[in-house]
C-alpha cells in the first residue's frame, strides 16, 4: 500500500471515527437513563445544554431553552402514563419564556409525581420549571436563579427605575415604551410564577416566590443557594442519585486543546498518602 492510499485511509477513519464515537456516547446515555428509569419507576427526561462545537468551523455556541426543547418535553409528557412518576434532570442557563412556561404547565399539570433534579445549576427559565415540580433535588453546591423578565440587554425591573428617578419630560419615547412593556412584563411572569407555584405550594408561598423571583431584586445571574431556596420555601432535598453524575459526564463540553481543569477521576475516601509513609486519614492522638 502506498502513502497516498494510507493518507486515504486515515482521513476515512479520521472521518468517521467521531459518528462512531457519539453513537456510543448516545447509547451510553440511553442505557444509564433506562438504568435510573428502572431504579425510580419513572420516566427520565434530560434536558441538560452545554456548549457543542460547531462541525464546520468549531467554535462553541450557547445553547438554551427553545421552543424545539419544548416541543420534545411535551411530547414525552403526553407519552408517559398519569400514573407514572417524571424526573426531570435540569442543567440550563434558562431561555425563551414561552418554552419554559408550556413546559413548566405541563409538569405541573402531570397527575403523578414530578422531580426536578439539578446536578449544577438551573438558572432563568429553568428555575420556573423547577418550581413546577413536587420536589426539586440539588447536589449541595447547585443553584437556581431568579426569573425577572429581560428586554433586551436590560432587565425590565431596571427599565422601571428610570420612572423614578428622572423626569418624564426629560424621558425619550423609546425608554417610556420600554418600561411600558416591562411593567407588563413583570406583571405576567408574577401571575405565570404563582400559578405554576400554587400547584405545589400555599398560596403565601407561592406569592412570595412571585414577588422575590420575577421582581427583579437580585442581578438576573444571581445564584440561588440550597439554604436560600429552603427559605423562599422550595421544597429542596440534596439526595441526589449517583447516576445523574454519571449522565453527566456523558455530556462532554466542546473540546479544547489543553482542558482548563483537571484531577484523578476516582473518590478519595482517605487523605492520600506520601509515598514512604502511612496514610493520615484514619490515624488517632
Amino acid at each position: 500500500m502506498d502513502l497516498l492510499n494510507l493518507f486515504w485511509l486515515f482521513l476515512m477513519i479520521s472521518s468517521i471515527a467521531p459518528l462512531f464515537r457519539q453513537k456510543i456516547i448516545e447509547t451510553s446515555r440511553l442505557q444509564l437513563m433506562r438504568k435510573l428509569e428502572e431504579k425510580r419507576g419513572s420516566r427520565v427526561i434530560a434536558l441538560i445544554h452545554r456548549q457543542e462545537s460547531m462541525s464546520f468551523l468549531g467554535f462553541p455556541i450557547a445553547r438554551y431553552i427553545d421552543i424545539q426543547d419544548s416541543e420534545q418535553i411535551l411530547r414525552a409528557i403526553k407519552m408517559t402514563d398519569d400514573n407514572v412518576p417524571i424526573d426531570l434532570i435540569l442543567h440550563t442557563p434558562g431561555g425563551l419564556v414561552l418554552a419554559a412556561e408550556q413546559i413548566a404547565n405541563a409538569l405541573a399539570k402531570h397527575p403523578a409525581k414530578v422531580t426536578v433534579f439539578v446536578p449544577h445549576y438551573a438558572m432563568s427559565g429553568g428555575t420556573l420549571l423547577a418550581l413546577a415540580a413536587d420536589e426539586i433535588v440539588m447536589d449541595e453546591n447547585a443553584v437556581l436563579g431568579p426569573v425577572d423578565p429581560q428586554l433586551g440587554n436590560y432587565p425590565a425591573a431596571s427599565i422601571l427605575k428610570v420612572l423614578e428617578t428622572k423626569d418624564r419630560n426629560q424621558i425619550d419615547d423609546e425608554t417610556l415604551i420600554l418600561a411600558d412593556i416591562s411593567q407588563k412584563a413583570i406583571q405576567q411572569v408574577k401571575a405565570t410564577v404563582k400559578r405554576i407555584a400554587c400547584c405545589h405550594y400555599p398560596a403565601e408561598v407561592a406569592e412570595r416566590l412571585a414577588e422575590e423571583l420575577a421582581t427583579g431584586r437580585w442581578t438576573h445571574d444571581y445564584p440561588i443557594t440550597v439554604e436560600e431556596a429552603r427559605e423562599l420555601g422550595l421544597k429542596v432535598s440534596t439526595d441526589m442519585p449517583a447516576e445523574i453524575y454519571q449522565l453527566m459526564n456523558l455530556y462532554p463540553q466542546a473540546a479544547q486543546r489543553r482542558p482548563s481543569v483537571e484531577y484523578i477521576p476516582m473518590p478519595y475516601p482517605t487523605r492520600p498518602g506520601v509515598p514512604g509513609r502511612a496514610p493520615q486519614g484514619n490515624q488517632h492522638g
